[in-house]
């Protein structure tokens, strides 16, 4: 076999990713919240950018004036008056018995803080606070115990009577149906906690709760021997428990939503501006402008700074680009969306991203990432750029409809049926062909199981 080497010309075309270019993507895809961080952390790296000068100088002020307002404190006499304060009154008051504003917490307590502070208050016996403690601390964001009382027992070496006593005192506590092991026992213990007299309820939730979730309200009130009404009402009653006792302990995890576009209806014309909150103006700052012109042309220093000029300059215009081409989006989808911004819901026409590539003449994917997490804020309402692309159906003249409006539609016919004879998904298809809409039974579930919709066997009122 004989063996060479061979030199060979090859010519063919690649997309190079380049830094540059990967930096406009990303900064095209970030929301709000993650340009403003992705602008600040660039802000700590690049010596060269500054903020908003006027931003600045607010800045300057604000700081001055709490700057002025630090030493106005005389923190000898402030902190001697701290070390007054007693810790065995829970640091509310302090010796000359004046309530104490400061040591007020704004932030909310614990699931387990509020029970450990209702737990402290009992009369038990010292020694089996710290099986108290325990328990709980062994329970879910729900409120629901974890571990056994077995298991419990077996930790501590304690019989299992004392610390289901314990329990009991902790399921006493507010808020109603905590440290339960089960929904039924969860629902029983608020039913207690509101001194319910009736039986029948307490049976109800702990023998039927799944025939409830089922609405097999006849089945029922065959077994209990009352009416089907009297059933209805119960379960009316069940329904408004509490079925997870600790959510409300649960961190708020509200998300704040700040919108890119604005648009605003100015007599018979939606005028569309873009929120600058976006994080900070960027600028080059004027003393490296100064030191680049005044340093030699060869030194580390001009090259460091031609360097850091290049990263800015691509950054500022990568966050420009990124405002124009949402601006664009913006622009098209209210010019093809008129319907809907003039009549509501019902008149979202189905759009694909490609519609609105080929109109600003760009990629598909370039629109999809313009969209994604972007808000828009209108007279209507706030709404994600991706709200206004819905695949949907043809209606009788010929016009589309949208997946949303259907949705719509289908919302206004269950509002307005009898609850006691709820239509099926057939006579919803029937309606909404009066409409003009054609659509099957099975498409009519899907958007009522998306919209939390039940079946009509599970709305039918008694």
């Amino acid at each position: 076999m004989r063996m060479g080497f061979n030199l060979q010309l090859e010519q063919s075309q690649k997309l190079i990713m380049t830094p540059q270019l990967q930096q406009a993507i990303q900064i095209l895809q970030f929301n709000s919240l993650e340009l403003e961080k992705y602008i600040n952390e660039q802000l700590e790296k690049n010596p060269v950018l500054e903020a908003n000068v006027e931003k600045e100088r607010q800045d300057i002020s604000d700081k001055k004036t709490e700057e002025d307002k630090i030493k106005e404190i005389n923190w000898k006499e402030y902190i001697e008056d701290f070390n007054n304060y007693e810790y065995t009154r829970g640091s509310y008051y302090n010796e000359e018995n004046e309530f104490n504003y400061e040591n007020i917490v704004s932030r909310e307590s614990t699931l387990q803080e509020y029970l450990l502070f209702q737990y402290h208050l009992t009369l038990l016996d010292r020694k089996y606070f710290v099986i108290g403690e325990y328990i709980i601390n062994s329970l879910d964001d729900r409120g629901y115990l974890m571990a056994t009382v077995e298991e419990i027992a077996d930790y501590f070496k304690e019989e299992k009577h004392i610390v289901e006593s314990i329990l009991q005192i902790i399921q006493t506590f507010d808020p109603p149906g905590v440290g339960a092991r089960t929904l039924e026992e969860c629902l029983l213990l608020q039913l207690r906690s509101l001194e319910i007299k009736d039986e029948k309820i307490y049976k109800l939730i702990a023998d039927y709760l799944p025939e409830i979730a089922s609405n097999k309200y006849p089945y029922i009130a065959k077994k209990l021997g009352v009416s089907i009404g009297q059933i209805q009402q119960y379960c009316d009653f069940i329904k408004t428990l509490e079925p997870k006792p600790g959510r409300r302990f649960t961190p708020n995890q509200n998300r704040y939503i700040t919108p890119d576009i604005v648009v605003k209806k100015i007599g018979n014309e939606y005028t569309i501006l873009t929120n600058d909150y976006n994080g900070p103006r960027l600028t080059i700052r004027e003393d490296y402008k100064r030191m680049m012109t005044s340093s030699d042309e060869n030194s580390d220093v001009v090259k460091f700074l031609n360097e850091q000029f290049n990263s800015a300059a691509w950054l500022i215009k990568s966050i420009e680009q990124r405002k124009q081409t949402i601006y664009k989006v913006a622009e098209v989808i209210i010019k093809k969306q008129m319907a809907f911004f003039e009549k509501g819901k019902k008149y979202l026409r189905p759009m694909t991203l490609k519609e609105i590539a080929d109109e600003i003449e760009v990629h598909e994917s370039t629109v999809s990432r313009a969209t994604n997490g972007k808000y828009i804020e209108t007279p209507l309402g706030i709404f994600e750029l991706k709200y206004f692309f819905s695949s949907g159906v043809e209606g009788n003249e010929g016009i589309g409809i949208s997946s949303e409006s259907i949705k719509s539609f289908i919302q206004d016919i269950i509002n307005e049926e009898d609850p006691k004879k709820p239509l099926s998904d057939d006579k919803v298809v029937n309606k909404l062909k009066i409409k003009g809409i054609n659509i099957s039974r099975r498409t009519v579930a899907k958007y009522r199981d998306e919209m939390g919709i039940l079946a009509s066997s599970k709305r039918k009122r008694y």
